[in-house]
């Protein structure tokens, strides 16, 4: 089966999720995080799955899917490269680290490329200046990150991926 295929299994399981609950008030984001991990990323489909669950306006769970950057509503590649373009990363290089990391892949920021492996995307803001510039690969933080280093670690996230 597909990763990013809706199965009815897939639903089956975050039912079963939401039905753990001990209570469905307050409960959006937990359940939101739940619904991306089974399914990949959440689809209009998978938000009103939820939105009927909870008993919540759509536009109320499609209003916090689109307000966080963690939620995506695209498939995401198996490995997802964020970069950080925040103000200290941005005057560190990080703009040159993802031209090189866009230009290696083929693709641009927000975009997978065509065999599923990789995402690209440019965030605003790690938290972690003191280590700029800074990317992650798969919440894997790498810091103080150099133009010539960028290959090495795309390897090595396939290379743990293919040792999995």
């Amino acid at each position: 089966m597909c990763k990013n295929e809706l199965s009815e299994k897939m639903y089956q399981e975050l039912a079963d999720f939401i039905e753990s609950l001990d209570t469905l008030e307050g409960s959006l984001i937990t359940v939101l995080h739940q619904a991306q991990h089974i399914f990949g990323y959440l689809p209009k489909e998978v938000q009103l799955f939820i939105s009927r669950k909870l008993e919540l306006p759509a536009a109320r769970v499609f209003g916090v899917v689109t307000f966080y950057s963690y939620f995506t509503q695209k498939p995401r590649g198996e490995h997802v490269i964020n970069v950080c373009m925040g103000t200290a990363c941005f005057v560190r290089g990080a703009e040159g680290i993802l031209n090189a990391i866009e230009d290696k892949l083929g693709i641009k920021s927000g975009q997978t490329t065509e065999d599923g492996k990789f995402t690209i995307d440019a965030l605003r803001c790690v938290g972690a200046c003191g280590l700029a510039p800074v990317i992650m690969v798969d919440g894997k933080v790498h810091g103080r990150v150099k133009l010539e280093e960028v290959e090495g670690i795309l390897a090595k996230a396939v290379e743990e991926d293919v040792l999995v």
